[in-house]
């Protein structure tokens, strides 16, 4: 099984947004909101929005899959297990290591931020603690409490070097609890950054693990260490949190 390519094909954009908040063609708001629907490859390709302004984009997914880190190599993956559980095999060139995308399984949405944008940072961290806290504002309007965003550098954990949720980086959003709610990586040119965010709906350590390589001692240990890294936002209502999100972007 071939990690598949990352501009594999053209995604499929849908501009504008229909939400039950403020439009963002409004005064109100400068950021744009798009959906693009595609395959993990498709959906991680670095194209920047056709508005050329602050923009949320909304990734849908239509098959499962298990996308490797910029660093990791093949060897990571069990071909026969992925292929079994019908995992798309790609390479993102963001974050370190793997994270498992089922449809209708997460929130996905690429916050693109062009270089004239008062967000803009030169230096990563600065730039992704901004984004991680107007997503800590937004989720605690829906009952979290006692939400951090982490500002310092990525920090190890077990396994983080095999799956990407089981770490911290700068941005991302973690529970009174200690479990990662939002994962944030980060990949820019001269022009544009772009923070992928993802939520989980559900978590599933053995899931997660199933298309990688390990032996049945490391398979056991990780899905049980896993087990509790991560939390999830179960059925909240997408439309809901982008509305929150145009409105803590600012």
């Amino acid at each position: 099984m071939a990690i598949q390519s990352i501009r594999r094909r053209p995604a499929i954009w849908f501009l504008g947004w229909s939400g039950a908040g403020p439009n963002p063609g409004d005064d109100v708001t400068r950021w744009s909101v798009a959906r693009r629907l595609g395959d993990a490859a498709t959906l991680h390709a670095f194209e920047p929005p056709p508005s050329g302004q602050p923009t949320l984009v909304v990734a849908d997914l239509q098959r499962r899959a298990l996308v490797l880190g910029s660093t990791q190599t093949i060897e990571v993956v069990d071909h026969d297990r992925a292929h079994a559980h019908e995992f798309d095999v790609v390479r993102r060139r963001s974050g370190g290591s793997t994270v498992l995308l089922v449809p209708g399984g997460h929130v996905w949405i690429d916050v693109w931020i062009p270089a004239s944008d008062g967000l803009w940072a030169d230096d990563v961290a600065a730039a992704a603690v901004p984004v991680g806290e107007a997503w800590a504002l937004s989720l605690a309007r829906f009952g979290w409490t006692g939400l951090t965003v982490h500002s310092a550098g990525a920090e190890a954990a077990p396994w983080s070097d095999l799956v990407c949720f089981a770490g911290r980086g700068p941005g991302e959003v973690i529970t009174a609890e200690g479990r990662k709610l939002l994962g944030l990586s980060q990949r820019r040119t001269r022009d544009w950054m772009r923070m992928q965010c993802l939520v989980h709906r559900q978590w599933n350590a053995v899931e997660a693990l199933a298309g990688l390589s390990l032996t049945p001692d490391e398979r056991r240990t990780a899905e049980i260490s896993l087990s509790e890294v991560v939390a999830v936002i179960g059925e909240l209502d997408e439309a809901a949190l982008i509305d929150a999100l145009l409105d803590t972007l600012r």
